[in-house]
């Protein structure tokens, strides 16, 4: 069940004003809590033991708090009142006023899990975390052990994550300049909180949604986070200092990218210190591996291929995403240029750009029948869709002079299956040559025999297989002659097999490597924008 919040920035001291606009919000709304995200206190108090007025008010309960809420440390020292009570009353500062704590894990009577981290870094804490909670400052020892919560519904820092600008078209006020951590932005990736607060002086920032990458332990979800960084009450730019929303703690994560939303921003500091190995930003390698053709026998305690999302350059939520190669997104799957394609401009006279396009699944299995049905159903009908449209494209582009013909690997060994489409000469096809060659190479290698049957999304099927899809321009576009070849662990099968067949029959024999046929970015963007113009009417997506 959803229960409604209020958030708070800085308070700075202002406790009547403050209080009595919450109290007359939760008349109306009646809120589960309020959280106070920012300092309480102003930071003009006196560190003498006689505390102001309002503050000794506050503490002995003479300022009403309508509702339970928890309050933040910030960057302002507590008032030495303050503290005193705090000490003496199990961090109870008055009825319905809780102090959240410097280091803190808790879940509220709503099943709400907050976690906050108080004050601001202070890189003097160089070893263990800091022993007293109550003064403004943290190391990154009490950033570490808070990351041991897991999960998080709420996160509350002080601090900024860093690099949570990255890949943001929200506008920041030239006034701000948080401070931003490492430590914080690894809290995020950690913990995944559906939303992350803090606070920005006179200004107020909200980042676009950004998802986490799909895992085991995400069950192959989308987890959202949501940063939102709050101004302070009374500010003179009349900038937003308090945000209600609803939460249910036991909602599902999103089984794709919620619109408007991006990759997270973020880096864990662990991957930021390894060593990358040299390589070139990519979104796809077009052989479904890193390292083009290689041999079937690995190293001991080698991985067969990346173990998570993070690490699949097929997966939008990788941070190495080359997102110009990327033309359509769908509700399921998406198309990109292949890097390193097989055909050039001048492949196809009639076409002008090369067309070697990848069809890709958002989920991240080895095969689509590893996907959950309904997952899978439409998958594959979003896919088989792309390959019509882009048949499509072909009649309309070169009437009859281009068939096509789309493979898929579909090994349970392999990250993230996919489908690679290209434009073949008509003649090709009409001759019988397509099916020709791919059942040649295949008996060369003494692999099993290629079969013609149609065994649509694989969800019947035992074993790993190869398929080709042929589509003959004289028919629909929709149109297609499947060919399948099974095979098992005893087949050495390597990925680029499919290129390797149609580089020989195309006469592209020194393409076989996706390696050896590198662009410059910025041919990349004119093959994509190309591709684009043609295909424009076709996509069904950007309707």
């Amino acid at each position: 069940m959803a229960s409604k919040i209020v958030v708070i920035g800085d308070v700075d001291g202002q406790f009547q004003a403050v209080f009595q606009k919450v109290n007359a919000l939760h008349v109306k709304n009646n809120f589960a809590f309020a959280l106070i995200i920012g300092n309480l206190f102003a930071s003009t108090q006196s560190s003498s033991d006689v505390a102001e007025p309002d503050v000794q008010s506050l503490v002995d309960g003479k300022i009403e708090v309508a509702l339970p809420t928890y309050f933040a440390l910030s960057n302002h020292a507590l008032p030495p009142a303050v503290v005193e009570k705090l000490q003496s009353s199990h961090d109870e500062l008055c009825h319905n006023l809780h102090f959240l704590g410097k280091r803190t894990t808790m879940k509220t009577s709503e099943g709400i899990r907050i976690v906050a981290l108080g004050g601001q870094m202070d890189p003097n804490i160089i070893a263990g975390q800091s022993k007293d909670k109550y003064p403004p400052f943290y190391g990154e020892t009490d950033a570490k052990i808070l990351r041991g919560a897991t999960t998080a519904d709420i996160l509350v820092t002080c601090d900024w994550p860093e690099g949570i600008q990255k890949r943001s078209k929200a506008e920041l006020s030239a006034e701000v300049s948080p401070s931003a951590q490492q430590c914080i932005a690894d809290l995020d990736i950690v913990l995944k909180p559906k939303y992350h607060f803090s606070t920005s002086k006179s200004s107020f920032w909200e980042r676009e949604p950004f998802f986490h990458t799909p895992s085991d332990d995400t069950d192959n979800l989308y987890p959202v986070t949501r940063f939102i960084s709050l101004a302070k009450y009374g500010n003179s730019n009349k900038q937003k200092w308090i945000y209600a929303f609803s939460l249910d703690p036991t909602a599902s994560n999103p089984i794709a990218p919620p619109p408007g939303s991006t990759a997270c921003p973020l880096v864990l500091s662990e991957k930021k210190r390894a060593a990358p190995e040299p390589r070139e930003q990519a979104l796809v390698y077009d052989d479904g591996t890193r390292f083009g053709r290689r041999s079937h026998k690995r190293r001991k305690g080698e991985p067969r291929g990346p173990l998570t999302a993070a690490e699949c350059f097929f997966c939008l939520a990788n941070e190495n995403i080359a997102t110009h190669l990327v033309t359509s997104i769908g509700d399921s799957s998406y198309v990109t240029t292949a890097r390193g394609p097989l055909s050039t401009s001048q492949t196809y006279p009639k076409l002008g750009f090369p067309c070697h396009m990848l069809i890709i699944p958002f989920s991240h299995q080895p095969t689509l029948a590893a996907m959950e049905e309904e997952e899978r159903l439409a998958t594959y009908a979003e896919m088989q869709k792309y390959r019509v449209a882009m048949n499509s494209m072909l009649k309309s582009v070169a009437g009859e002079e281009y068939g096509s013909v789309v493979w898929e690997v579909s090994k349970s060994s392999l990250p993230h299956t996919h489908w690679q489409y290209l434009p073949v000469p008509a003649n090709l096809i009409g001759k019988g040559l397509v099916e020709a060659a791919f059942k040649a190479l295949a008996e060369n290698l003494h692999w099993p025999a290629f079969t013609k049957e149609d065994v649509g999304d694989g969800f019947e099927e035992t074993s790993d297989f190869f398929r080709v899809l042929v589509w003959d321009p004289k028919n629909a576009p929709e149109k297609q002659t499947s060919l399948v070849l099974r095979f098992d662990d005893k087949i050495r099968f390597h990925n680029q097999f499919g290129r390797e067949v149609l580089a020989k029959l195309l006469r592209l024999d020194e393409r076989i490597d996706w390696k050896n046929c590198g662009q410059t970015q910025p041919q990349e963007e004119h093959d994509v924008e190309k591709f684009k113009e043609a295909f424009k009417t076709f996509d069904f997506a950007a309707e």
